[in-house]
């Protein structure tokens, strides 16, 4: 009955996903430039997000024919289903941003309302946030409706017998589906908007001295695309994946800690692997109502404090009915000895990672906004050169990873304190429970980006590009908070996964433990922590060489007589070509990476190994995605921040604003292509470690 109920509410949202599209669809898009520049920009995105899901269908189908026949028949059915659940978030949160772009501009252009223009910018972001949850949802119930969860079960693959329990092999290989495709999407659409953001800016603001987002400049249509690729279906796929996670997580370590207690009986385990999802319907009833309220809300002139209520609200209604949800599963049952709370364990747990999510975030606009000081003094400081910029935005960076990181250790500690290893992943599940209204606002970011983007190329009135320019910076720094949020909450859930993962590859009866002290251990923490250094320089390169290719592909272009004049448009077509050329042929390698490091290890050396890697990637990973995000954003606030004319006599054109270009050159490869990358690069290893655990377990060919 419950999941049912769950069911019901996942429903409703996609109802309402639904309402939303269409009321999208049935706005005006404005002139018939905008029109045609809008279709330009649609068609690209979409015919790219085709030509990367033939590549990756097809690494989808092979890996799940390897589930289905040597690991557990049904796995490879879930494994399918998680990247289907993942893809079709990609793309109708792509599809909308590319509605809402467009219809936001234009709202600009007919009301001269930053309040009515929020609006519908928010209205295009909702359907991205809650379809994230949603689909999320939608699938993990299904599997739970079809199969169950019997902790008791035995499974094997069509061909071998390799010992695995069914059920924790279809939550996680379901997981890894969504893991999979989030790992391509974000590597691609990182490399796919930088390239074309960074070989734009160097093109009009350093070789040309064009304005920014001039159409004259045929990658400023692929930045636009770029924009939805990355920040709407990669993040979509990414948060989606981190949210399935935290709830797979939750349900493999209750299957070990029933397994590994003699006190509870059956109804009491049912109640702590329903919990998870019952916390997170509780999560997605509460943003339905969050995002509604700001859907009807009249809007004043302030979109930071207005998005920040749709959070709070979200926030506010999980933590209460959250609180409902644990009395009900677990007050009068049987309880697990290190639930020190009793039947309120797993709620102050959720509580913690909530309040944990809501702090990030807020660190994160202290550090990346203009209306605080560290991004207001990194534009001061524009004026003595690119080396005190840069030197100044790597310091703003490194400080912004203290408070974060104390936060996710405090939060640890006390969830592992009062509700053991089950309270941590119910903490990271509490962070995601409302990642409905997180995306939402973050997806407002990049519709608010491509709006302003396309008043400036489509030559728009001096006030409307003031309306877009003042939600623009708004939605650098909602992004921001987003990719803050999205970090942390991969700490979290990475987190939860390695705690999942040692429990699985424990003998059933026995204390689930890996031994830091061992040497295995830490051998496997020291290359984990150096591939991830591995891994930030291999999508650096990648990002840079194609922004060079794609810059002297762009100046060939911009030489053809006429295209400078503005009496014959560029050959759009041609740099969107290059742009996925250079994205397709980039993301295989350190995709194919995170899911085979964790395979070799393994089978190698071990799941103690594994799970040193696990923990050392973990360390490594997160202060330095902390790190790449804030740095990143404090960059590009920067550079608007000198734009708007805010430091006096260092406006636009001047030496001040060419040393703040180049600090945002720098910053956009470490917010939008690294920092994003690395957290899903660690939720993929400890993925990929879970579902093949049994097979570690039993195969070492170093022992």
């Amino acid at each position: 009955m419950v999941l049912y109920i769950v069911l019901f509410l996942v429903v409703l949202a996609l109802c309402y996903v639904l309402f939303n599209f269409l009321r999208i669809r049935r706005m005006r898009e404005g002139t018939d430039v905008m029109v045609e520049m809008a279709g330009i920009i649609r068609s690209g995105a979409t015919a790219f997000l085709e030509t990367e899901f033939k590549t990756i269908a097809i690494v989808v189908v092979v890996l799940a024919a390897i589930f289905s026949l040597f690991i557990e028949v049904t796995s490879g059915i879930t494994f399918l289903f998680g990247a289907c659940m993942s893809s079709a978030v990609c793309v109708l949160g792509m599809r909308s941003a590319t509605y809402a772009n467009v219809r936001t501009a234009n709202v600009a252009r007919e009301t001269r309302s930053i309040g009515e223009t929020v609006k519908v910018a928010l209205c295009g972001g909702s359907i991205s946030g809650l379809s994230v949850q949603a689909f999320g949802m939608l699938g993990m119930v299904i599997v739970l409706l079809i199969w169950g969860v019997d902790p008791n079960a035995e499974g094997h693959g069509l061909v071998t017998s390799m010992a695995c329990n069914p059920s924790v092999m279809r939550i996680s290989t379901y997981s890894l589906g969504c893991s999979v495709v989030a790992m391509f999407n974000r590597v691609a659409g990182g490399n796919y908007t930088k390239a074309a953001d960074i070989s734009s800016d160097i093109l009009a603001k350093l070789r040309h001295d064009l304005p920014e987002d001039d159409s004259r400049v045929p990658n400023v249509i692929a930045d636009f695309i770029g924009d939805n690729v990355n920040d709407i279906a990669g993040n979509c796929s990414d948060l989606l994946e981190s949210f399935v996670a935290t709830i797979a997580a939750s349900i493999m370590i209750a299957v070990t800690l029933f397994n590994g207690s003699n006190a509870l009986d059956a109804a009491a385990f049912q109640m702590t692997w329903l919990f998870p999802v019952i916390l997170a319907g509780a999560g997605l009833l509460g943003c339905l109502l969050g995002l509604g309220y700001a859907s009807v809300k009249k809007m004043g002139d302030n979109p930071s404090k207005e998005l920040n209520l749709a959070t709070y609200i979200s926030a506010g209604l999980t933590i209460v009915l959250g609180f409902f949800a644990a009395m009900i599963c677990f007050k009068g049952q049987a309880m697990y000895e290190d639930f020190t709370c009793g039947w309120l364990s797993p709620w102050i747990s959720a509580v913690l990672g909530i309040v944990s999510g809501v702090a990030i975030g807020a660190i994160t606009e202290y550090y990346t906004s203009t209306d605080f000081k560290p991004t207001r003094t990194l534009a001061e400081m524009a004026p003595e050169g690119e080396a005190f910029v840069i030197t100044k935005g790597d310091a703003i960076g490194s400080r912004s990873c203290l408070l974060p990181i104390l936060i996710i250790g405090i939060a640890i500690f006390i969830s592992g304190k009062i509700c053991g290893t089950y309270g941590i992943a119910i903490s990271a599940l509490g962070m995601l429970a409302f990642v409905g209204a997180t995306v939402s606002i973050d997806a407002f970011g990049p519709i608010a980006d491509n709006a302003g983007g396309l008043a400036e190329s489509c030559h728009l009135d001096a006030d409307v590009r003031v309306i877009t320019d003042k939600l623009d910076a708004v939605g650098n720094t909602t992004a921001a908070i987003g990719k803050g949020f999205a970090i942390g909450s991969a700490a979290f859930a990475t987190v939860s996964l390695i705690v999942a993962y040692v429990g699985n590859y424990t003998a059933v009866g026995t204390e689930p433990v890996l031994n830091i002290a061992s040497f295995v251990v830490i051998a496997g923490g020291i290359i984990g922590g150096a591939l991830i250094e591995y891994f930030s320089a291999l999508l650096t390169d990648n990002t840079i060489e194609s922004a060079k290719i794609m810059a002297d592909d762009g100046d060939q272009l911009l030489s053809i007589p006429g295209v400078l004049e503005g009496t014959v448009k560029p050959d759009y077509n041609r740099m969107i070509q290059t742009a996925a050329k250079q994205a397709l042929k980039k993301m295989l390698f350190p995709s194919v990476l995170a899911l085979c490091i964790p395979i070799i290890g393994g089978l190698l050396f071990g799941v103690e190994f594994v799970g040193g890697i696990l923990i050392g990637a973990t360390i490594v990973a997160i202060p330095r995605a902390i790190f790449m995000g804030n740095s990143g954003g404090a960059f590009d606030n920067a550079k608007k921040y000198i734009e708007s004319g805010a430091v006096e006599g260092h406006g636009k054109g001047t030496p001040a604003h060419k040393a703040s270009v180049t600090g945002d050159t720098v910053g956009d490869t470490r917010k939008d292509v690294v920092g994003v990358a690395l957290d899903i690069f660690i939720k993929s290893m400890s993925t990929v470690a879970n579902t093949l655990a049994p097979i570690f377990r039993n195969i070492t060919i170093i022992k």
